[in-house]
């Protein structure tokens, strides 16, 4: 029997690699719409790149930058009300910089619980200092 207070992934919309961290969930409101009513996408990004941020930073241990957007998909358009979770996995890290892939699901639909796939990103940030110049990442992970 299914559980119908749990939401739903279709098959190919569940999180697809085994290294993802669900690392930020937030729902749009109003003022986060355009005037088609569907979110900006630009309020979408800001949020992709903070959930990116999470995780960046904690291989990091300490500040970053966001240097490159390195690829920005979406899907599917994200509604007032939609549950966003936004799961992060690094890529690849190197001598300063470190490559996030992020992948945005929708939870829609209370009545008939669905999770769909919106958006997916790749961004690179990378370690600074205190003065904001590129520092070394510790090896010692």
């Amino acid at each position: 029997m299914q559980n119908l207070n749990r939401p739903q992934f279709g098959l190919l919309d569940a999180p697809n690699h085994p290294e993802s961290q669900l690392v930020l969930r937030v729902m749009p409101m109003p003022a986060d719409a355009n005037v088609n009513g569907d979110i900006f996408g630009g309020w979408i990004m800001a949020q992709v790149d903070v959930a990116g941020a999470v995780l960046a930073s904690r291989v990091a241990k300490g500040r970053l930058a966001t240097v490159a957007v390195n690829q920005f998909i979406f899907k599917q358009p994200v509604s007032v009300g939609d549950l966003l979770s936004f799961y992060a996995r690094v890529e690849r890290i190197g001598r300063t910089s470190i490559t996030v892939n992020v992948e945005v699901y929708a939870e829609r639909n209370p009545a008939a619980p669905l999770v769909v796939k919106v958006t997916e990103a790749s961004l690179t940030y990378v370690a600074i200092d205190l003065r904001g110049k590129p520092r070394e990442l510790s090896r010692g992970e």
